[in-house]
């Protein structure tokens, strides 16, 4: 099977010396829904901000369904949307406007991204909010708008950095249902969150990163296999997945 998203060695360090990762190796099959977690400051959105052409490597490779990442840069992009965790659009555009803006920089013409816009925003619940400004919309619709514009020019691989943050339970599973339909439908994704309950109900593989290193790359069942069900159960319970999690980052388990 063809890799979405295919990482060696990647290593970055800053100019401050201060090493962001240390020689990553993670491969993303096509059409799978994989989970990068990890605490803040693991080395995630380094790892995503080159992924996306945001920041340079020190060295390794990326390749984007086959396309090396530093030898045909905008070629690889076109593969790739981007959800990113801050709202990063003008809150005083109308909603149709700021999706179909977003397709002009891929070169997509109007008269094609106009339906298309419109289809994806009706997808994602926002078919009333067309003619509306964003500063009109909910936190969660705003989560809604930076979907459909991370869509709009049909990438292969979705990168998703928080997407379902403030989001209320209601909006977020409605959010995961609608995620859910776009791998059926063949897209990749690539989802980082810190709710753990979300990665562990979407996810087919999960990789784990803390400072800068890979620790547990593997099915989500291998993941959630090393759960100690004998540990004591009078004290607050959390979801399998997350006491894996807090475990490995704690150094306390043993790695896949």
């Amino acid at each position: 099977m063809e890799l979405a998203l295919d990482i060696k060695d990647l290593k970055k360090t800053y100019a401050s010396g201060t090493p962001a990762l240390k020689g990553v190796t993670l491969s993303i099959p096509q059409g799978d829904f994989f989970a990068l977690l990890g605490p803040n400051g693991a080395g995630k959105t380094t790892l995503i901000s080159i992924v996306t052409g945001l920041a340079d490597k020190s060295s390794g490779s990326v390749r984007v369904f086959g396309v090396d990442m530093e030898k045909e840069p905008q070629k690889a992009r076109l593969h790739v949307g981007v959800v990113p965790q801050n709202f990063n659009f003008n809150i005083f555009e109308k909603v149709i406007d700021i999706v179909v803006n977003q397709a002009g920089y891929y070169g997509i013409p109007r008269s094609v991204a106009l339906p298309r816009a419109k289809k994806l925003l009706t997808d994602l619940g926002l078919g009333e909010k067309l003619n509306v400004t964003a500063r009109e919309l909910s936190g969660g619709m705003q989560r809604r708008l930076m979907i459909a514009r991370g869509l709009i020019h049909e990438p292969k691989l979705l990168i998703l950095d928080e997407p379902t943050a403030g989001v209320d339970v209601e909006l977020r599973r409605s959010m995961w249902a609608y995620l859910e339909k776009l791998t059926k439908s063949g897209v990749t994704i690539l989802l980082t969150t810190h709710y753990l309950e979300e990665a562990e109900q979407l996810a087919k593989r999960v990789a784990i990163i803390t400072k800068g290193e890979i620790i547990v790359n593997g099915t989500m069942e291998e993941v959630l296999a090393m759960h100690d069900d004998s540990a004591p159960k009078d004290k607050y319970r959390a979801g399998k997945l997350e006491e894996v999690f807090l475990k490995l980052v704690e150094g306390d388990a043993p790695t896949l």
